[in-house]
């Protein structure tokens, strides 16, 4: 059982995966930092307000705190918006970049028309219905 553990602990895909850990806590920081410190005070410095927390209503003697959620929810919105804008966004167009570049290879095979099996290209007639393909 031990070998099975170490076998599974230096397999490529944990190490990636602990590292893919390490790299997207430090990310976090960085990206709670930027909303926290720029992006927070650019709303404030527009609306007036950037703490919400002390909204609240009171029904039946219960409060309800829709202030904090306020808070939280403008957070992870404004998070989203950086990771999509600093980061999915310039990763969309990287690969798009890449993709352009690359040779389209050849196609080896085609559908016949009429059993819908996959064929060589350079057939004559289809092995699967024996029909006649017209090139």
């Amino acid at each position: 059982m031990i070998k099975e553990f170490k076998d599974f602990l230096f397999r490529g895909n944990i190490i990636d995966l602990a590292v893919a850990v390490v790299i997207g806590a430090a990310f976090t920081a960085v990206v709670n930092s930027l909303v926290a410190d720029i992006i927070t005070p650019l709303i404030s410095a527009i609306f007036g307000t950037q703490d919400f927390s002390s909204l609240h209503f009171t029904i039946n003697g219960s409060q309800f705190n829709y202030g904090n959620f306020l808070n939280a929810l403008i957070s992870f919105v404004l998070v989203a918006l950086v990771i999509f804008f600093l980061v999915v966004k310039p990763m969309n167009v990287m690969i798009a970049r890449k993709r352009a570049g690359q040779a389209t290879e050849d196609p080896t095979t085609k559908i016949c028309p009429e059993c819908l099996s996959e064929i060589p290209v350079a057939a004559r007639r289809c092995a699967f219905c024996t029909t006649v393909l017209v090139k």
